[in-house]
């Protein structure tokens, strides 16, 4: 499809059809050109700091020295490989459109033959992320499909519809999950796919056997699980330790003979309070496989902290050489732990005030690598840097020290390589291989950067720290171009999730590394950018994750965001009266509130797929079972939703505000912008609005995101009167 007609699926109302006529003829017959006069004075372009190419979904085969990753390149995603000792990058992969169909769970098969992936969906969505996305709106939508494609090239072969592949440890089969069953289909598509078998409940996470004879699942039933093996065509499936408890996450022992679990109480109990904080313990159970019953090998106290962990990848079970490996939050940081498979001898392997994630373990069992915040320098607290550290003693090792950020590190099968994903304060993300003998590191695909990518004239941000009215710390990345002077307009980001820490430097989302290019830009154009890492963001411990107050219970992080603003307003070269706020997802939220409850600080703002109203799912949330007993605080507890929402404070809306929403968005309801929208309405409160018809909440078309970022940036420009001050 034609890039310009992209265009046609985004209208823009005001305060009258007039105004929206107007303004969506303009985009009509300017699908290239920002009639903007500062786009033309600036010295480089808002596309070109969009420009430089993404990667991500970095993997390694267990043997060798193969690697894989995705790259999204304006909108056009494939599959790039390398292999040592020279690791000169190859595309695999031709696709040639922006056409929304992202690349995911990339793996490559243990012998390193094979490249396996799904293209379509939106996963890392909250629902709906298997199903297909129509963001073109053609007429069909497109399929959501595993495919393998071999190493050495050759065209892709949609082997079957599913989800979560698993390539077999023979390199010969993959494991996959459809509608609630678990299927297998020859990775070279020579055959079609088959049911393994047919069970009660939903059964996925399948995890091959270290052989490749047998597979465990999770078998969910509602208000229990169990954890199945399948052990061969013909054979019952057998259940391991099965009981009135939530099991999950089962993983091998390297012999084979024995299962590692996570395993949680079972739903059901008496309903209590909706407000009331409470632990949610686990435990890591062991079973031999021959059904002699299980055991547990470490429990996590009864307490608010050693609760289920919710960082990335949760609790991070391994089962390594000799030791069984986990991350756990206990002790106020997500740490990484070991202890033998008898459940003695714990081990805390990652000591200090820091948070480990994307961790992966080497191929012989014996070391981890993880991203940490943390480093020699006091401001790594804001970055990420691979850290190694062995599975069975504290040893543990900065790789990447400096100024940049690293993540999603492995280490090539043969053992003699660390691959990552690394990007500076200017430089884009690229992969990094680095030899573990001689410490050399070395960058892939630099050639795919732009030639007229801005790297020389971005700012480097630095870190403010600030203090919020309860005296609570709050960390900011602030960018600023120094080389324009006078007092200055100012824009505080506000980041989603919410768990979510934003860096100095470019991000490992690429979500927040588009914006973290927007931010550069407005720098560009003399604003200064406040990016606010506010409470129930990670990177600061648990408290600051879990705030007793936060989000529908009282929405303390408001709080942090009005401690940015009082922090740029302090700054004499900042125009007080000219402070915006913009941000998506979660931010979209705090940036309604700043909308609703302080127009008087907040000059503009755009809200972009934000959350308005807490109650649409306190309703549910609150009701109880449905039965006799009730929950004793249901009441209060939507109230106090209600008092946490944007629209609770719609009448204070009196700054203009920009609401962007994408309705096929599978993270935040269409529907909480369009209630918002009607209520402004009715108000006669200024705002304008951008809708994205059939895209996602990640915009997965290259060009919906261009459109939302130019309108962003104008918008706020129109509304913070900026002036050419060089």
């Amino acid at each position: 499809m034609h890039k310009s007609m992209i265009f046609l699926k985004l209208f823009f109302t005001g305060l009258s059809g007039r105004v929206s006529f107007i303004l969506s003829v303009v985009l009509l017959m300017m699908p290239y050109q920002w009639s903007n006069t500062w786009a033309q004075e600036s010295d480089y372009t808002l596309e070109q700091v969009m420009s430089c190419p993404f990667p991500a979904g970095l993997t390694v085969s267990s043997s060798g020295s193969r690697i894989a990753w995705t790259i999204n390149k304006e909108g056009i995603r494939n599959i790039y490989v390398a292999e040592g000792p020279s690791f000169e990058a190859r595309q695999l992969t031709g696709y040639t459109d922006d056409d929304g169909q992202a690349l995911s769970s990339l793996s490559l098969s243990p012998d390193g033959e094979w490249c396996v992936f799904i293209r379509g969906g939106d996963f890392g969505s909250n629902w709906r992320d298997e199903e297909p996305v129509n963001a073109l709106s053609c007429p069909e939508p497109p399929e959501v499909g595993i495919w393998s494609v071999p190493f050495h090239g050759g065209e892709p072969v949609m082997l079957a519809e599913g989800l979560n592949p698993l390539i077999s440890p023979r390199s010969d089969v993959i494991a996959f999950t459809r509608g609630g069953q678990v299927w297998t289909v020859p990775i070279d598509g020579s055959a079609k796919p088959s049911r393994l078998f047919t069970l009660r409940g939903n059964n996925s996470s399948p995890v091959w056997s270290p052989r490749g004879d047998k597979l465990a699942f999770r078998s969910s039933r509602g208000d229990h699980s169990f954890i199945g093996i399948y052990n061969g065509p013909g054979e019952p499936v057998s259940w391991i330790d099965p009981g009135y408890d939530h099991d999950s996450s089962p993983v091998w022992s390297p012999d084979g003979t024995h299962i590692a679990f996570i395993r949680t109480a079972g739903s059901g109990g008496a309903p209590d309070s909706a407000l009331a904080r409470v632990p949610r313990p686990w435990k890591i159970m062991v079973a031999g496989i021959n059904g002699s019953g299980s055991y547990p090998v470490w429990e996590s106290p009864n307490t608010m902290r050693g609760s289920l962990p919710s960082t990335q990848g949760g609790t991070n079970l391994h089962w390594g050489k000799d030791r069984i490996v986990f991350l756990s939050y206990h002790d106020g940081w997500p740490h990484l732990y070991s202890t033998d498979p008898q459940g003695e001898n714990l081990l805390l392997l990652t000591p200090g005030e820091f948070m480990a994630e994307y961790i992966s373990m080497s191929a012989d069992g014996r070391h981890l690598l993880f991203a940490g915040n943390t480093g020699p320098d006091a401001h790594d607290i804001d970055r990420r840097h691979i850290v190694k550290v062995s599975v069975d003693k504290q040893d543990m090792k900065v790789m990447t020290p400096g100024d940049g950020n690293e993540w999603t590190p492995f280490m090539t099968g043969d053992g003699k390589h660390i691959v990552y994903i690394a990007a500076g304060p200017k430089r884009p993300p690229l992969v990094e291989v680095m030899d573990m003998a001689g410490g050399k590191r070395q960058i892939l695909a630099s050639h795919l950067i732009p030639h007229d990518y801005p790297e020389s004239e971005l700012v480097k941000p630095y870190q403010a720290v600030f203090r919020a009215a309860d005296g609570t710390n709050i960390h900011g990345t602030v960018f600023n171009n120094e080389k324009i002077k006078g007092r200055k307009p100012a824009v505080i980001f506000v980041h989603g999730g919410p768990p979510r820490q934003m860096l100095l430097g470019w991000h490992y989302s690429s979500y927040y590394s588009n914006a973290y290019a927007v931010n550069q830009y407005l720098a560009s154009k003399g604003f200064v950018v406040l990016s606010v890492n506010f409470r129930l963001g990670i990177g600061y411990g648990y408290e600051f994750h879990n705030p007793a107050d936060g989000g529908r219970r009282g929405a303390s992080e408001y709080q942090d965001v009005l401690a940015a603003h009082r922090w740029l307003a302090s700054r004499d070269f900042i125009d007080a009266g000219r402070i915006g706020i913009y941000g998506g997802s979660y931010g979209g939220y705090l940036t309604a509130m700043a909308l609703g409850r302080n127009s008087d600080l907040f000059a503009a703002g755009v809200d972009i797929s934000g959350v308005h109203d807490w109650t649409a799912w306190g309703r549910s949330s609150y009701s109880g079972s449905g039965g006799y007993e009730k929950v004793p605080d249901a009441d209060y507890a939507l109230e106090l939703a209600w008092r946490s929402s944007p629209v609770a404070y719609v009448e204070g809306w009196e700054s203009p505000g920009l609401i962007i929403h994408a309705d096929d968005d599978r993270n935040v309801d269409y529907n909480q912008s369009t209630d918002l929208v009607q209520r402004l309405r009715k108000l006669g409160a200024p705002f304008e609005t951008m809708t994205l018809v059939d895209d996602t909440h990640h915009f997965m078309i290259y060009m919906n995101q261009v459109a939302v970022n130019k309108a962003t940036v104008e918008f706020l420009m129109k509304h913070l009167k900026i002036r050419d001050e060089r």
